[in-house]
C-alpha cells in the first residue's frame, strides 16, 4: 500500500514539515551525489546511532557521552538510499502537515523529536548490542502516523493497492491503512536491516501522546 494524499484540509502552511523534508532531501543530496563514494558511506559511522556504542558510552566511554547522544538527533536526517527517503518523505507529507496544523508549528517541531527519541531508545533497548546504525526519519514520521490515527480516524487516503500484479488505486479509511501499517512492523521484524521496533516504538508514542492531548480536542471532520 504506497498512500498518494489524504482528504483532510489544513489552516495553515505546513512550514515545518516542508522544512523537514528540505534538510532531508539536501543531506541526502549531499552524502549520495556530491560526496564521493567513501565519505558517503562514513556518514552512517558518524552520525547513525550505534546502540552498542550508545549504551557503552555511559557505562565505560564517558568521553563519548556528548557525541553519542547528539547522534539520536542526526541520525534522523540520513537515509541509505532513494527508495528509503522517498518513502519517509512521503508519510511525513501527507501524514505530518495535518499534525503541525493540529499542535502548532513550535508544537509539531518538539514532537517530531520527541517522537524519534522515543523510537531510537524503543529500538535501541530491544536490541541493545547492535553495531548497525540506526538511521532515517521513520522512527519520527512514526509517531506522526500514531498521532493521526486518533486524530483523522475517518478520514479517507488515497492509495496505491499492488496485489502481486494487480494495481488500483483506491481510497481506504485512515484507521484500516494506519492500523494495517502498524502491525506489519511486528510482521516483518524479523527481516534484518530495518530498526523496526524504532517504527513500533515511535508510534505507540505518538498514540498515546494523541490521545492524552488532542483526542480532547478534535475539530473539523474529514471530507468524504
Amino acid at each position: 500500500m504506497i498512500p498518494l494524499k489524504d482528504n483532510v484540509p489544513t489552516r495553515t502552511f505546513p512550514i515545518i514539515t516542508v522544512g523537514f523534508i528540505f534538510v532531508n532531501i539536501i543531506i541526502f543530496v549531499w552524502q549520495h551525489i556530491i560526496l564521493h563514494a567513501p565519505a558517503g558511506a562514513m556518514m552512517y559511522t558518524y552520525f547513525g546511532l550505534v546502540p552498542k556504542e550508545f549504551i557503552a558510552s555511559f557505562i565505560s566511554r564517558h568521553d563519548l557521552l556528548p557525541y553519542n547522544v547528539m547522534t539520536i538527533f542526526t541520525s534522523m536526517f540520513i537515509h541509505g538510499g532513494f527508495l528509503h527517503i522517498i518513502g519517509n518523505m512521503l508519510y511525513l507529507w501527507i501524514f505530518g502537515n495535518n499534525i503541525e496544523d493540529r499542535l502548532g508549528h513550535l508544537g509539531f517541531f518538539v514532537f517530531y523529536f520527541i517522537s524519534g527519541i522515543c523510537a531510537a531508545l524503543f529500538q535501541l533497548f530491544y536490541d541493545p548490542s547492535s553495531e548497525i546504525p540506526m538511521i532515517g526519519a521513520s522512527g519520527a514520521v512514526s509517531g506522526i502516523l500514531g498521532a493521526y490515527l486518533v486524530c483523522y480516524p475517518r478520514a479517507r487516503i488515497k492509495t496505491i493497492l499492488i496485489i502481486v500484479i494487480f494495481i488500483k488505486i483506491v481510497d481506504i479509511p485512515a484507521v484500516l491503512l494506519l492500523t494495517a501499517w502498524f502491525f506489519m512492523q511486528f510482521l516483518y521484524a524479523n527481516v534484518d536491516g530495518i530498526a523496526w521496533y524504532a517504527h513500533v516504538g515511535g508510534f505507540i508514542f505518538g498514540l498515546v501522546f494523541a490521545f492524552l492531548f488532542l483526542a480532547r480536542r478534535r475539530t473539523g471532520r474529514a471530507r468524504a
